[in-house]
C-alpha cells in the first residue's frame, strides 16, 4: 500500500532518494574541518543579529581549514521582500564577511535556493511516504483550529499528535476519494516519539540539554508542495554536507523534531551551537533587540554611522568569545585572523550589545590605523555621506594628514575619533572654511597673546 500511496501522491517524482545522494559527494576536507552554513530568508534588510551569525559561520570554519556556505531559505515566498537577496549579498561584501560557495557564487552542491530544489524534497517527501513514515493530511484550517483551541483549553501539548492524527491511518481507497473530490493536503510524518522520554542536545556552547521528544506529526511538505523550513533545512545539510549549525539559541526548542527527522531519513545530524541572543540594557532592564526600537538593529545604521566593517567585526568578535577583547588589546600588530575562536568560550547567557563598547572598540581600532588610511576611508565615506566636506578634504589633504598624525605614534596613542564621521568636527578648528563660518562668534586670545600666536600653536602657520 504505501508504495502505491507514494506513487499516487508524487505521480512526477521519478528520481529516487539514491539518485539524489549520488548528486551530491563528500567534501574532500582534512580531518576536523568545519562545513557551515548561513541561511538567511530574504524577508528584509540584514539585521545585526544575522550578520553576527555569519561572522561565527565564517571565522569556525575557516579557520578549521573547512568550508562556509551561503543558503538562501525562501520557502516562505508569502513574506519574501523583492530585492531583499541583493540586499544580503551586498551587506555581507561590505563586512567583509567571506563565504566559499552558495548564492551568488554557486558551486557543486547547489542551487543554493530552497524554493529552486522542490523536485529535491519531494523525492525524500516521497521516500518517507514509501517507507509508511509520513502521510496525507486533509485536514481543513478550521477543523485544525479547533483542535488547537480545545488542546489549549485543555492545557496539552497543541498539535498534530495521537488521536487528534486522524488521517494517520486512512486507507488508499480512503485517499483516493479526498483526491477525487479535490481535498487539498499537506504531508507530515509519522512521529514515533514518546511524551515520557526525553533527548539530550549536545549543545556546542551551552553543554547538555534535556528535551522532549518530539510527538508532533510535522508538516513537511505545505499544499503547494513546498516544504516547510525544518524539512528543507535538515534535507539540504544533509546534502550540502554540513558538519556544524551555529543559530540563535531560539532555536533549541526546534531540535527535538529537526532529530527526528535526521533519524527518520536514516543520516546522521550535524552538531549544533546554539549562540545567545544580542540584547541591549534599557532603563535598568535587558531586552532583545528590537526592528522597531533599535536602528542599530539594521547593518545599515553602522555604514551609515561611518563605522568601519573591521571594527564592528571587532566588536562582534568580543560578543563571540569573552577573551577576544583581552587578546586584542594585547596583541596591537595582529587582526581577527590570528585569534582562534572556540565554541568553549561563547557567553552561555545573554550577550549584551553596547554601543558605548563598540564605540571604544572603535577608538582603539582608529588608534592602530595609520594617518593616511584613516584620511582615505574617511574621504571614501564621505564622498557617498557629505560629499561638501569630501571636497574640503581634498583642498586640504596635507592638513587634515597631519592633523591625523599629531601624537599617533606615542606610547598612548589618541583615540579621539570613534566614526569616519568624527573627523569633520574633531578637525574643525584646522579648516579656514570651518573655522571662520560663524562671523559673530568672538574668539577669546590668551592674556597678552596675539591671534597669530595662536594659530601658530595650532600648527596653521
Amino acid at each position: 500500500m504505501n508504495h502505491e500511496l507514494a506513487e499516487l501522491l508524487f505521480p512526477n517524482i521519478n528520481k529516487t532518494r539514491e539518485e539524489i545522494e549520488a548528486m551530491f559527494p563528500d567534501r574532500n576536507l582534512k580531518e576536523g574541518a568545519m562545513v557551515t552554513r548561513f541561511g538567511p530568508s530574504p524577508t528584509g534588510f540584514l539585521h545585526i543579529g544575522n550578520l553576527y551569525g555569519a561572522f561565527q559561520d565564517s571565522v569556525m570554519a575557516h579557520q578549521s581549514g573547512g568550508t562556509m556556505y551561503l543558503r538562501l531559505e525562501d520557502t516562505d515566498s508569502k513574506r519574501e521582500v523583492e530585492g531583499a537577496s541583493d540586499l544580503i549579498l551586498n551587506s555581507l561584501s561590505h563586512f567583509h564577511i567571506s563565504y566559499d560557495e552558495g548564492y551568488g557564487k554557486e558551486g557543486i552542491y547547489g542551487p543554493y535556493v530552497q524554493s529552486k530544489r522542490k523536485e529535491i524534497y519531494q523525492v525524500f517527501a516521497k521516500a518517507l511516504v514509501e517507507e509508511g513514515k509520513a502521510y496525507p493530511c486533509f485536514m481543513t484550517e478550521s477543523e485544525l483550529q479547533e483542535i488547537r483551541e480545545g488542546q489549549e483549553l485543555r492545557k496539552e501539548i497543541t498539535g498534530i499528535y495521537g488521536h487528534y492524527a486522524v488521517d494517520r491511518d486512512l486507507s488508499l481507497e480512503e485517499v483516493k476519494k479526498h483526491l477525487e473530490a479535490g481535498d487539498e493536503y499537506v504531508i507530515r510524518i509519522k512521529s514515533p516519539g514518546n511524551a515520557d522520554k526525553q533527548i539530550v542536545l549536545h549543545d556546542l556552547i551551552k553543554g547538555d540539554i534535556l528535551l522532549p521528544e518530539n510527538i508532533i506529526d510535522e508538516v513537511i511538505l505545505k499544499k503547494d508542495g513546498i516544504p516547510t523550513y525544518h524539512f528543507a533545512h535538515v534535507v539540504d545539510d544533509h546534502l550540502m554536507k554540513t558538519t556544524h549549525v551555529i543559530r540563535g539559541d531560539e532555536w533549541v526548542s526546534s531540535y527535538p523534531k529537526h532529530l527526528q527527522l535526521f533519524q527518520l531519513l536514516g543520516w546522521k545530524s550535524p552538531k549544533y551551537a546554539h549562540h545567545a541572543a544580542l540584547t541591549k540594557k534599557e532603563d535598568g532592564k535587558v531586552r532583545k533587540l528590537s526592528k522597531r526600537k533599535d536602528p542599530e538593529f539594521s547593518v545599515s545604521y553602522y555604514k551609515e554611522a561611518g563605522i568601519p566593517a573591521e571594527a564592528l567585526k571587532l566588536y562582534l568578535a568580543t560578543l563571540a568569545n569573552t577573551n577576544f577583547e583581552e587578546w586584542y588589546l594585547q596583541n596591537k600588530d595582529k587582526t581577527i585572523a590570528d585569534f582562534t575562536f572556540s565554541y568553549k568560550k561563547c557567553p552561555v547567557g545573554g550577550t549584551l550589545f553596547d554601543m558605548e563598547k563598540l564605540n571604544n572598540i572603535c577608538r582603539t581600532y582608529f588608534s592602530r590605523k595609520t594617518a593616511e588610511e584613516i584620511y582615505e576611508d574617511a574621504l571614501d565615506y564621505n564622498q557617498e555621506y557629505n560629499k561638501d566636506y569630501a571636497r574640503i578634504m581634498e583642498e586640504n589633504k596635507d592638513r587634515l594628514i597631519a592633523f591625523l598624525n599629531i601624537e599617533r605614534n606615542a606610547k598612548r596613542p589618541r583615540k579621539d575619533i570613534a566614526t569616519l564621521k568624527d573627523l569633520e568636527e574633531e578637525s574643525f578648528y584646522m579648516i579656514d572654511e570651518y573655522f571662520f563660518k560663524d562671523e559673530n562668534i568672538t574668539y577669546q586670545m590668551p592674556e597678552n597673546k596675539t591671534y597669530r600666536y595662536t594659530r601658530k600653536i595650532w600648527g596653521r602657520i
